[in-house]
């Protein structure tokens, strides 16, 4: 139980009485100068504050907003009422990464951008909150893990990223032996090898898989699945396989000037300034030097943000569109203002300037004009004639987003269909072609959030569970015989 008492519940005009309050951030100055987290949490006569805010919707459009329909309402009002392992505990009911999707979602976009108090007053800070929470279960217990008999199946789940975690830790939780494939030496994925430790420290990744770890799972690393193991072995080794690895390839540039020294694409870079392992690219430095960045997502604001971590004499965004279409969070843009990058909006890349020695010294933009909504409903850019000017650079990364990586080549993943993009096609069971695996994330959807990874991780875990309990149900059935049989009379 905790040690708070539970008061009543929160008036129903405290959002007018009590305002949105940040949780604890550190000065810009100070977190430059390291690879640590940016926010800090509330303590719990904030939280306690924070949730009375929520209005108690009979219709929470948070939920709706919310890819896993959490079940906010209802854990705001006990963390309001101080029951706080009660509320951390209703958090997990619906994900299986909660401390990780409240550091890295764009809430502004999702539960928090959906919040009725939007337009009268700041929203509820769902995120902060969440954070808050599975902070302090974490603190009091919550990583204990009770014992799940075994069913006597087990699942290859193929990938340690968020959805390939959120699986195990679902199919661990039914009773499967669960061993989770990785080509790296450290399970993660981009959750360590892409989101930079400013955004999510390695220890709370550290500290998941640890939990996952004590639930039974299994992790082979350093295997390539494709290459070291094929599909093949792992469909007679395993009752059925989850295919949840990303594979991401970065979209390039494709401008005269695009092959220049100095040039390169956002994923290494990242990599290279997020893990320690020794990697087989070269390195990208950017210290004293002037970093151009193309691109505007959450990948450009990572790759500003470590480059002015790492010494950059400039961090500048190039963007063709402008502040108020910006596609990335609203809350990592203004982060990276804070920081000291620079944004040139209305601005599209023609071509990579070099020196004599075929290095970069800058990028040739022409501005554009903004006409009609494209498909994401963000107004579409149409360079203008010109209209050209030059940035300087010493380096330029490319963040224009990623796209699926084909399989191996002879590789027996071949077998898996894919659509014209190169995405896995699935059924509405989220399984292949192949009778018995599935796949699910960004293998699936394309390069997407941590939160719409575990939604695919929870629907496929749970479309395994009836697959491989049904064919038990049918093969008892196929065995049974009546005593009464005909052969026995």
């Amino acid at each position: 139980m905790n040690e708070v008492t539970p008061v009543p519940g929160p008036a129903k005009h405290a959002w007018f009485e009590v305002s949105r309050s940040a949780p604890p951030k550190r000065s810009a100055v100070e977190r430059v100068a390291d690879f640590l987290e940016v926010y800090g949490s509330y303590d719990e006569e904030t939280a306690r504050a924070q949730a009375s805010r929520c209005l108690q919707c009979p219709e929470p459009l948070c939920v709706a907003g919310c890819p896993l329909a959490s079940r906010i309402p209802e854990w705001l009002l006990l963390t309001a009422e101080g029951q706080f392992m009660e509320a951390a505990a209703l958090t997990r009911s619906t994900s299986n990464l909660p401390e990780i999707c409240a550091r890295v979602c764009p809430t502004d976009r999702l539960c928090e951008g959906a919040c009725i108090l939007n337009g009268k007053a700041e929203p509820v800070s769902i995120a902060a909150l969440e954070r808050f929470l599975n902070e302090y279960a974490f603190a009091h217990g919550a990583g204990e893990v009770l014992p799940v008999p075994p069913n006597g199946f087990s699942v290859a789940v193929v990938g340690s990223g968020p959805v390939g975690l959120a699986c195990a830790d679902e199919l661990a939780k039914r009773g499967y032996a669960v061993t989770v494939f990785d080509a790296r030496p450290v399970p993660g994925g981009l959750l360590v090898n892409g989101i930079p430790a400013f955004k999510l420290e390695r220890t709370v990744v550290d500290r998941r898989i640890a939990l996952l770890r004590r639930r039974g799972i299994q992790f082979e690393l350093n295997t390539h699945v494709g290459k070291d193991v094929t599909l093949r072995e792992l469909r007679a080794r395993f009752d059925a396989v989850f295919l949840g690895f990303g594979a991401p390839r970065s979209r390039s540039l494709t401008v005269p000037g695009a092959e220049r020294a100095g040039v390169h694409v956002a994923l290494p870079f990242l990599v290279q300034h997020t893990t320690d392992l020794p990697l087989d690219t070269a390195p990208i430095e950017v210290a004293g030097r002037r970093v151009v960045v193309l691109g505007a997502g959450d990948t450009a604001m990572d790759c500003l943000r470590t480059a002015i971590r790492r010494g950059a004499r400039e961090a500048i965004c190039v963007y063709r569109r402008d502040q108020a279409n910006l596609p990335g969070s609203r809350r990592e843009f203004e982060n990276t203002v804070e920081e000291g990058a620079r944004f040139v909006w209305l601005a599209t890349p023609a071509e990579v300037l070099g020196d004599a020695d075929g290095k970069v010294r800058g990028v040739r933009c022409l501005r554009t004009q903004l006409g009609g909504p494209d498909v994401t409903g963000r107004r579409k850019p149409t360079p203008l004639p010109g209209m050209e000017f030059d940035v300087a650079a010493d380096v330029v990364l490319v963040a224009f987003g990623f796209e699926p990586m084909p399989f191996p080549v002879g590789s027996d993943l071949s077998q898996i269909a894919t659509n014209d993009q190169g995405m896995v096609i699935v059924d509405a069971r989220q399984m292949t072609n192949l009778p018995g695996v599935f796949s699910g994330g960004d293998l699936v959807r394309g390069p997407s959030l941590v939160v719409h990874a575990v939604r695919d991780a929870r629907k496929a875990a749970l479309e395994i569970h009836r697959y491989l309990y049904s064919r038990r149900v049918r093969d008892l059935l196929q065995d049974q015989t009546d005593h009464l049989s005909p052969e026995t009379l």
